[in-house]
């Protein structure tokens, strides 16, 4: 059936039936596909047949399907001409494992964080019925993605303005983590409040029955029950909003959700369509364990073991030990993540003090302030967020934490090029967005041992402080006694050189030494510097070491705004002489997908590009000059022809 598939339009001459067959086929194809490139698997699993179903009922690009989070929309791509481009998934210059409007016109929205989906569709009918046009616009959203603030604020306006919108609730009970919160115990109260539904029915046909008094009894009663209903009934909670409510409905069943999507397309004003489905479906070991496989490295099939492995830690995994040991010593740490309990390495601090832990789900503004709630009553919270996500709480950082100066530590996970998940989730950011707030402190380790020191001396520090780190395993360094405070701003020399400077952060250190001694091979003597921290930076310490010299920064962060900026705006403050001044990191453009190494590699971040880089600039400032200090050792590399370029 898969090979008679390449776009919605073919679905449409096939039978229910035909669409059964075809879901198996389909699941076979994601399985072998993620299991050689990696990739949302349990997600995309679960929703193969919700999937067929809309584009068997309606008729894309015209009518438009807007994926919150997107990361979901596997299944989507296969249908719509990317079947043969699946192989690329996620690997450079290959497809997105997210939508993409430059992809395709079947992609309506583009996405990759959470709880957007509802806002975009309704500004899209608005749109819309301001255009006069009939198109049908269609919200496909998580019961994890709609813990989130902005989903519920979108249906707020989405009940007022009364416009056609079909908003679809896929409900398999977890987001990444297992779903936390209200919502998700209402959504099971609405499953298990069909019974009371049926039950309802009968009792209303049974009174209306009795001669002459039924009406009465039923109308004297109806005041009672209503007061129950909002609790009680599926959906009317959300019938109180403004929206329809369809459902539940079994998102496994083609012909069920073929029918209930017809009925939707009729209906006009916003509606909710509640859809059940299991995360993983068709694949045991995801099925079983469906948090594990939701973002899934390359794996063995039969067995279902990745096939990557290595006996280095990660980064996240020498956090979470380290923040269990943190928490032993002092009772006053607590750990609040959104969503993220085993992606951010909180889940071991979870199991042994679950009083202490809280998970707050797709929530990232909210967990933001409830920690500074926690701070202000004398607690220590470590807030676990990835990099890319903290900017969705960027207000409550500033207004919240650093206002007031509260001790709230921000611990930033896939901090740089995070690989094959792209744009929105590359950490990029946040230097320059968090150097800039009052009273933030912010630091980044050259290896997993330094982190270990730096998330000691953040739970001691009293205000705000940020520590962000790459994603990946550490770099194998020596573990050795537990960790120890390390003086605020103060950076250190690890290789003495003469005339250039490299002047590096976090995961760029070591690179900057690899390319230290390739400088060497070319006579090109290079000190190297680990600042340890943007701000405050170790002003002693460049004041007596800059001056002179060709600075060189490095930073795999972007570079308006960012590490390199901070050290030039002191130079300049400063009023130091220096021979020259590049700073080295991400431009100012949207990165794409890939692997780190190659997109290391691009940007000149690895070794070879970091000492390319630096042969090319002392080249085109005609250093050394005439009269400096460096002018009196022999500078082979500057006879012509003599460099290579890459």
């Amino acid at each position: 059936m898969l090979e008679k598939v390449n776009y919605p339009s073919d679905l449409k001459r096939f039978s229910i039936k035909d669409l059964e067959e075809l879901a198996p086929e389909i699941r076979r194809l994601l399985i072998d596909v993620v299991s050689k490139t990696g990739g949302h698997l349990a997600s995309n699993l679960g929703i193969v047949e919700l999937t067929i179903a809309l584009h068997y009922v309606f008729d894309l690009p015209t009518d438009k399907i807007i994926w919150d989070v997107s990361h979901q929309c596997y299944v989507h791509k296969i249908l719509t001409g990317r079947k043969d481009r699946l192989h690329t998934l996620r690997q450079y210059e290959g497809i997105s494992g997210f939508s993409k409007r430059e992809e395709s016109e079947y992609d309506a929205f583009n996405a990759g964080h959470a709880s957007t989906s509802i806002s975009a569709a309704l500004g899209m009918a608005v749109g819309r019925d301001m255009s006069r046009r009939d198109n049908h616009v269609i919200a496909v959203i998580g019961d994890g993605s709609l813990t989130g603030g902005m989903a519920m604020e979108a249906v707020n306006q989405a009940g007022h303005l009364g416009k056609k919108l079909i908003i679809i609730l896929n409900d398999n009970e977890m987001s990444i983590s297992p779903n936390v919160g209200a919502w998700s115990g209402y959504l099971k109260r609405i499953i298990d409040g069909q019974a009371y539904t049926l039950v309802a029915r009968d009792v209303q046909a049974f009174l209306k029955s009795i001669p002459g008094i039924g009406d009465q009894v039923l109308k004297t009663t109806r005041n009672v029950v209503d007061a129950l209903k909002t609790f009680m009934v599926p959906g009317k909670l959300l019938e109180e909003l403004g929206l329809q409510y369809i459902g539940p409905v079994n998102g496994h069943s083609i012909q069920t959700l073929v029918d209930t999507l017809d009925e939707a397309r009729e209906k006009d004003g916003p509606l909710i369509i509640h859809v059940v489905t299991r995360k993983g479906k068709g694949y045991a070991p995801a099925e079983k364990d469906p948090d594990k496989w939701h973002g899934a490295s390359p794996f063995n099939i039969l067995t279902g073991k990745g096939l990557k492995s290595s006996d280095i830690p990660s980064y996240t995994d020498v956090f979470g030990e380290t923040l269990l040991a943190l928490g032993r010593k002092d009772p006053k740490v607590v750990a609040v993540t959104a969503a993220m309990l085993d992606g951010t390495g909180v889940k071991k601090f979870k199991e042994e003090f679950p009083e202490r832990c809280f998970d707050v789900g797709i929530a990232e503004q909210h967990a933001v302030t409830f920690a500074a709630g926690l701070a202000a009553e004398g607690y220590r919270p470590v807030v676990a967020i990835y990099s890319t996500f903290l900017q969705r709480a960027y207000d409550q950082v500033f207004h919240d934490v650093c206002l007031m100066k509260l001790p709230v530590v921000f611990v930033l996970d896939r901090a740089g090029v995070v690989g094959e998940d792209g744009p929105t989730h590359h950490g990029l950011y946040d230097l320059a967005y968090l150097r800039c707030l009052p009273n933030m402190v912010v630091m980044a380790p050259k290896d997993e041992d330094e982190l270990r020191h730096m998330l000691e001396t953040a739970v001691h520090h009293n205000g705000p402080i940020a520590v962000r780190y790459p994603r990946g395993t550490g770099l194998g360094m020596k573990r050795e006694g537990g960790p120890h405070t390390l003086p605020l701003g103060k950076g250190e020399v690890l290789r003495q050189g003469k005339g250039v400077c490299l002047v590096a952060l976090g995961g760029m250190v070591h690179p900057a030494l690899h390319a230290a001694e390739k400088l060497a091979q070319k006579n090109i003597q290079a000190t190297v510097v680990n600042a340890r921290f943007v701000k405050p930076l170790d002003e002693a310490l460049f004041k007596h070491l800059l001056p002179g010299q060709v600075v060189v920064t490095l930073e795999e962060g972007i570079l308006p705004g960012g590490f390199g900026s901070a050290v030039l705006e002191f130079v300049q403050e400063a009023g130091l002489s220096v021979e020259g001044f590049k700073r080295i990191g991400i431009p100012d453009r949207v990165i794409p997908a890939g692997s780190q190494k190659i997109l290391r590699a691009r940007y000149r971040l690895d070794a070879a590009g970091i000492a390319d880089t630096v042969e090319e600039f002392l080249e085109k400032i005609g250093w050394p000059k005439k009269g400096s200090t460096a002018s009196l050792l022999q500078w082979d590399w500057l006879k012509p022809a003599k460099r290579q370029k890459r």
